[in-house]
């Protein structure tokens, strides 16, 4: 019997899944589905050991989610993308599948795989589609048919797109004819290196993602646009990991909005939440258009040409949260702790890296990706370059953060600071974002390491490097 087969990548769930919802259109088919695990991959890539065990929290879920709609879900694991087309080959030879179905991804080495895919499998009739995101790449282009290279104009004619056709949301499939499969179903593990991620912050499956994205958009987004620049508060929607593997898909976001706050496409409440999705599908769609981001290049060429500092102790002191600058340290090791850190912090502590230590925006890249729940190579790209100020529409390289001024501004009271670094506990307010000279004044000995660099020294040097750079060009 023919059978079609569903090929799940980092769209881990069962609703408002198009690829999923292809497959099973047709009733008398078998519909199988397929997880594959490229380990090896998965570490040249820098996958950080939480978003591993986020994602095979996410894997069971789905199994059982599946299951229950009478779909058996197989997962294989191997060491590379070019191991994992053998594999599809004698899924679909054993299962006699006639027709694969997946959910584009738009990362370069993933596109080329789907290439590879499609040529080995002359057999199989491949069908993808641009589930990750709200409207297509493609879709939203200049007059000129070319990519927007700027946000704001971007988002106005994305905007339009959305005002003129909303994307639909599709059902999940039903229960398949020959029934919910029954049987005690054995756990997935993956054999990649894993650390525990706290499920009160991160959803753990599909169902608990759409019960905080519905809470989210109908207490919280209103309060999003004055709350979300102040780590101290709980004011972002924490939805971030579970879009990043797909439990959650941006079009459900969209509705869920739109559900409670129907103005939000015309500016109202909801806008600024809405904003930062339409940021999410702006890095998307430039990686598809310009893959080079993907291979570690900036998109404004000339900025190669930055003379880095290569000082190891300096990058060591960034990501263990040791540089004397509050702020930067406490939200380094909410990063290292927990796997995530407030937006606005990681504008900060990308800024402090590239423009106080003048070290490479791609070390930064790395290690982010290396820690993060919610790693996702667009989103991740297009912040640390808009922070190094080498992407499209990124901060101009003479903007430049100073981290003090910024502690003061977002954490004026230093809750945040105190909640990582309890070794300031004891320093007055008025001096928790400049700990050293309060310890000076008093004769007290903190355990707090002095500035690793002087702001202003810095910022001068930062800006010759640049200044330097752009005229070699």
């Amino acid at each position: 019997m023919a059978s079609h087969l569903m090929w799940f990548r980092a769209d881990l769930r069962v609703h408002d899944n198009l690829a999923l919802a292809a497959a099973c259109r047709s009733d008398d088919t078998e519909v199988l589905a397929l997880f594959i695990a490229p380990l090896k991959q998965w570490q040249q890539h820098d996958m950080a050991p939480r978003q591993a065990a986020f994602l095979q929290s996410q894997l069971n879920a789905l199994q059982q989610a599946l299951a229950e709609r009478g779909i058996p879900l197989l997962v294989k694991q191997v060491d590379d993308f070019t191991a994992s087309i053998e594999v599809l080959r004698e899924v679909c030879e054993t299962h006699n599948v006639t027709s694969l179905f997946y959910n584009y991804q738009y990362e370069f080495n993933e596109r080329q795989r789907d290439v590879a895919v499609e040529q080995a499998l002359t057999d199989v009739t491949c069908q993808g589609f641009d589930d990750s995101v709200m409207l297509a790449p493609g879709s939203v282009m200049t007059g000129n048919h070319d990519m927007y290279k700027v946000f704001t104009p971007f988002k106005n004619a994305f905007l339009r797109r959305l005002g003129e056709d909303l994307p639909e949301c599709v059902n999940p499939p039903k229960v398949r004819p020959a029934g919910a499969l029954t049987g005690k179903l054995a756990p997935i593990e993956l054999n990649y290196p894993q650390q525990s991620f706290d499920t009160t912050w991160f959803a753990a499956d599909e169902n608990s993602a759409q019960v905080r994205l519905r809470h989210f958009c109908q207490y919280d987004v209103a309060s999003y646009d004055t709350q979300r620049d102040f780590p101290a508060v709980d004011g972002t929607s924490r939805l971030s990991a579970s879009l990043a593997l797909g439990a959650l898909s941006p079009r459900q976001c969209l509705h869920a909005l739109l559900k409670a706050h129907p103005d939000a496409l015309e500016g109202k409440t909801g806008a600024v939440w809405l904003s930062e999705l339409i940021w999410r599908e702006f890095y998307r769609h430039l990686i598809t258009y310009h893959p080079n981001l993907c291979k570690h290049r900036p998109f404004i060429d000339w900025t190669d040409n930055v003379q880095w500092n290569n000082d190891s102790a300096a990058l060591t002191a960034w990501q263990q949260g040791k540089t004397g600058y509050p702020i930067v340290d406490a939200a380094m090791r909410q990063l290292n702790q927990t796997g995530w850190m407030h937006n606005r912090l990681r504008m900060i502590v990308a800024s402090f890296l590239v423009k106080d230590l003048l070290i490479d925006w791609r070390q930064g890249e790395r290690y982010f990706m290396s820690q993060l729940i919610d790693g996702d190579l667009a989103a991740n790209n297009g912040g640390w370059q808009w922070a190094a100020s080498t992407g499209t529409d990124a901060a101009p390289y003479f903007r430049i953060f100073n981290p003090t001024t910024q502690g003061e501004r977002f954490d004026k009271q230093g809750v945040f600071i105190r909640q990582w670094l309890p070794e300031l506990t004891d320093v007055p307010t008025t001096a928790i974002h400049t700990p050293w000279i309060w310890a000076d004044k008093a004769q007290r000995t903190i355990d707090y390491p002095r500035p690793i660099v002087d702001h202003k020294l810095a910022r001068n040097q930062t800006l010759a490097a640049y200044e330097a750079a752009r005229k070699k060009n």
